[in-house]
Order: structure tokens, then sequence, then C-alpha cells
């Protein structure tokens, strides 16, 4: 295909993607079960040319600012106060899924050896993050359950991939050792989150260096392709250094960059993110033309039948595990009984139901080395390869669509978590702008009239608070001192905000959303250029 062949392909791919995605939100649809189906349909047109998907390409370029937005958006408090359960299926399921798959691979494909069939169950494993994230966060479910589900697919991708590497070299060398499997995913987990942390410490200095919002932007767009390609150089968790390194920017981007970085820097990722999520899922269904040649015609109606029952076996096993792994630590653990109660069943079944398979399992089949060590083929490459294209649109399509209804059918109880952590954060950052207004009383720069203008603005909202109604937020304009009081009440909301996610009395997501109201409003205010001042030490309007 010629290079004006190949731009007029993407341009098609990017309509049809955005498309897609508006026809899906006007039917309610998730988004990226849509977009499969429509590029199954395309993959299926006569004289559409094969879009092969590279392995390299998808890990290289798709996954790190995908996982990097993930873990930024992720709550610590929440990944810690879950850390039980999200590392039961990151780490547990996935080990007990690779064997199950590997177990029915030997019973279906004799001759497989269990090398390769260990490779098959590592592939299929582990949850798309992706997926969980596009589809869990627009269904009306609990809170905890989403955490959970992300905090899984975010650290899945690299305990699977371990044990995926294990296996393959198993099958290319003829050699394995559990003990260095063992102690390579120790070490290459540790590795990995060191060069994320790195990555992330060394852009924030950068930063905080900068007074150009491009410049800092460009600096978050390119720190997760850094991150990637040292942990991959390094021979480490790749995965986990762009889930690291995300999660520390979050805690630390507030307070290197302005209002103004901050509010375009949430729209460029917004929208970027979406083309790639949009782009994977679009090239997933795009893939059936390609694995047509890869295994005799003759086969695929077997193939097909074959990825149906490893399906089975990989939602059943899932099914398992997930209540198993609610109800054995509360009956070992009289602690964990005491200060965690057990969910509630629907929640655990949801949970359970919820485990879609996407562009990793896809990306990791195709990786498959062509031969071994010796020369010999890898043993049923492409069979695994049409395997895994199965068990991906069985649990993102049917599961998928199946979700929406599922969650009317549960009933799950609505909660208000987020809603009082957000009352609660408005009202203690509203206080914290009086007091600091309070404070400014005695300087000489300050005009009397100007402050208690802006001390009634912030009275009337925190009467609107505690009166358990609110308001729009205030734009207000005036002098360059009358500017200054009003830089120097935002970064006191904004402290305070910063504050109490530092505590753990409200979430990241909490914060993110309210941080973003004034982030608004220093822009409004054309306040969007100022530095934001410390936390430590004396502060000044920035």
């Amino acid at each position: 295909m010629d290079a004006l062949r190949q731009a007029e392909v993407v341009i098609l791919l990017m309509m049809v993607m955005v498309g897609l995605t508006a026809i899906a939100r006007k039917l309610l649809i998730p988004y990226p079960i849509l977009l499969v189906l429509g590029g199954l349909a395309l993959g299926l047109l006569p004289g559409m040319p094969d879009v092969a998907l590279e392995p390299d390409l998808v890990f290289l370029v798709f996954l790190p600012p995908i996982l990097w937005s993930a873990a930024y958006g992720t709550s610590l408090r929440d990944f810690k106060d879950n850390a039980r359960p999200i590392a039961l299926l990151a780490l547990g399921l996935v080990v007990a899924t690779t064997l199950a798959v590997a177990w029915a691979a030997q019973a279906l494909l004799p001759g497989i050896g269990w090398a390769a069939a260990f490779a098959l169950g590592a592939i299929v494993s582990p949850p798309d993050a992706v997926a969980a994230t596009a589809i869990g966060r627009r269904l009306s479910v609990p809170r905890r359950v989403v955490v959970i589900l992300e905090g899984e697919s975010l650290v899945n991708d690299a305990s699977a991939l371990i044990l995926y590497r294990a296996a393959v070299a198993a099958v290319v060398t003829g050699a394995f050792s559990l003990g260095g499997t063992l102690l390579s995913f120790v070490i290459s987990s540790l590795a990995g989150v060191a060069i994320g942390v790195a990555v992330s410490a060394l852009a924030i200095w950068a930063m905080r260096r900068s007074h150009d919002s491009l410049s800092e932007i460009g600096m978050s767009l390119v720190a997760p392709y850094a991150a990637w390609v040292l942990a991959e150089r390094a021979h480490v968790s790749a995965v986990l250094a762009c889930v690291a390194g995300g999660i520390y920017l979050r805690q630390h981007f507030s307070e290197v960059a302005t209002a103004a970085t901050r509010v375009q820097a949430r729209a460029i990722w917004e929208q970027f993110v979406f083309l790639l999520n949009g782009a994977i899922f679009v090239l997933i269904g795009l893939q059936v033309g390609v694995l047509r040649g890869t295994v005799l015609s003759g086969r695929i109606g077997t193939l097909l039948w074959y990825g149906l029952v490893i399906s089975l076996v990989a939602v059943g096993v899932r099914l398992l595990w997930v209540p198993l792994g609610m109800v054995l630590p509360r009956l070992l653990v009289p602690s964990i009984r005491r200060n965690d109660p057990l969910p509630h069943w629907p929640q655990v079944f949801l949970i359970g139901w919820t485990g879609l398979r996407g562009i990793v399992s896809l990306a990791a089949a195709l990786a498959l080395p062509v031969r071994t060590a010796s020369g010999d083929p890898f043993p049923y490459r492409g069979e695994i390869i049409i395997i895994t294209f199965v068990v991906i649109l069985v649990t993102l399509v049917v599961q998928g669509l199946s979700l929406t209804p599922l969650v009317r059918l549960l009933r799950l109880p609505d909660e208000d978590v987020l809603e009082r952590e957000e009352r609660r954060a408005r009202e203690h950052a509203v206080t914290r702008a009086l007091a600091r207004l309070d404070g400014l009383g005695g300087e000489p720069w300050v005009v009397p009239e100007h402050l208690e203008r802006i001390k009634g603005v912030y009275a009337k909202r925190l009467e609107r608070l505690t009166g358990g109604t609110e308001g729009e937020p205030e734009t207000m304009e005036g002098t360059d001192d009358f500017r200054r009081l009003r830089a120097h009440a935002l970064a006191a909301e904004r402290h305070a905000l910063i504050e109490l996610r530092d505590e753990e009395v409200i979430s990241d997501e909490v914060l993110h959303r309210l941080e973003h109201e004034v982030n608004l409003q220093a822009v409004q205010a054309g306040l969007g250029e100022f530095q934001m001042p410390r936390r430590r030490g004396r502060a000044s309007p920035a």
C-alpha cells in the first residue's frame, strides 16, 4: 500500500471512528463495542485493504498514554483502600486464568505443549484497562466497583505480560524456571515503578522551571513515552512504569502548573486519549481481514468453537474466583471481617462478570514469534491468534452489551459518597479562602472595598453550602489589586482541596472536579497565567 493510499485509509478510519462514537452515545451503547463491530464490518468489506496491527506499534504508541491517563485519574486513596481485592484480581486471578486456559487448550489442541498453552492463558487472562474505564465509568455502579475494576486493569497487564514472556521463552528455548520467573516478576515490578516515579519527578522538576503552557503540556505528553522506553530498555515492567508515573504526576501537577495550563492540559489529554481509544477498537475489528490468512480456511469454524470454549473458561474462572476472593479472606482473617464487611452480592457478581479483554491480548498474540530457537514453527501460533480474537469479541461485545441491562436488573444501590465529599470540600475551601482574605486585611496594598466585596461573595457561597443549596461560580473583574486579592483567595481554595486529598479526606476524583472549577474561575478572572503559590513558606499570589 503506497503512502497516499495509507493516508486515505487513516482518514477513513478517523471518520468512521468519530461517526460510530456519536452513534454509540446516541444509542447509549458503550462506544468500544460499536467501534469493534464497525471495524469488523469494514474488515469484511470486499476490496478493503488489510490493515495489519503491528504489536510493537501498539505497545509503544497506544499503551503508554492510555495507561498514564488512566493512572492519572486514579484515586491513590481509593487504590490503597482496595489494595487487597485489586491484588487478588490483578495477580491471583491472572495466574488462575492462565492455568485454567492452559488446561483447556491442552484438551482442545493436542500437541500444543504446556508452554504454548500457558502462553495462550497469559494472553487472554488480563481484562483491558481501556474497556474497563470506557464502560465502567458511564454506568451507574457503586464507586468501589469502579475503583476495583480500574485498579485491576492497571496492574494485571504487568503480571500477565511477565507470565507471557516466560511462557514464550520456554517455547522458544525449551527452558523454564519457576523461581526465575518469580524473581523476575518482583525485580521487574519494583524497577518499573522506580523508573515511572523518576520520569515523573524529572518532568515535575522541569515544569517548575518552565513558564510556558505549551511546553508544560508537551512534557506531560512525552513523559509516558519516556517511562515506557526506559523501562523496555531496562527489561522491566513498562506497564507499571506508566501506572506509577501517572499516579505520581497527579499528586504534584497542581502545584507546578498554572491554572491555564491545567485547563488546557485537561482538554488536550481528553481528546488525545479519546482518539487513541477509538483507533484501538476500530483496529481490533479490522484484524478480521488479516487473520483470515493465519490458518487454513477449513479450520476457521473449528477454531471459532475453540475460542468460544476458551472464552467460557476465562469467564467461568472469574465468576468463581471473585466471590471466593471476597469470602475467604473474611473467613480466615477476623480483622478483615470486622473492618471490611462483605459487599452486597450484586456488586460481587458485577465485578465477576466485568472482565472484558482488549488490545493488550491481541497485541500479545500477534507478537508471538514465528519460529523457535531450533528453527521449528512456533506451535499453534495461528490457532492462538484466532482463539484470542474470539475471546476478545465474546467478552467485549457479548459481556459489554449485557452490562447496561445487568446493572438495571441488579438494582444496585445509589451512592452519594463523592457528593458528600464534594460538599465537604467546597465548604472547607471557601472557609480557607475567607481565612486567607481576613489575613490580608492589614496589607498596605489591599483596598478595603475590594476586600469586603470578595469576602461577601465567599460568605454568600458558604451560606448556600451550609443551607443545602449551591449557586453558580462567580466571575469577578477589577483592578490589579482586586485581581491580586482574587488570586490569593483562589490559591487558598486550591491549597485546601489538595490538603484534603493528601489527608485522604476526599478522593482524587473529587479533587479533579473541584480543582477544575477553580481553574476555570482563575482563567475567567484573567489569572490563568499566574503560577500557583507554594503551600509551604510564604505564599505570594501567583
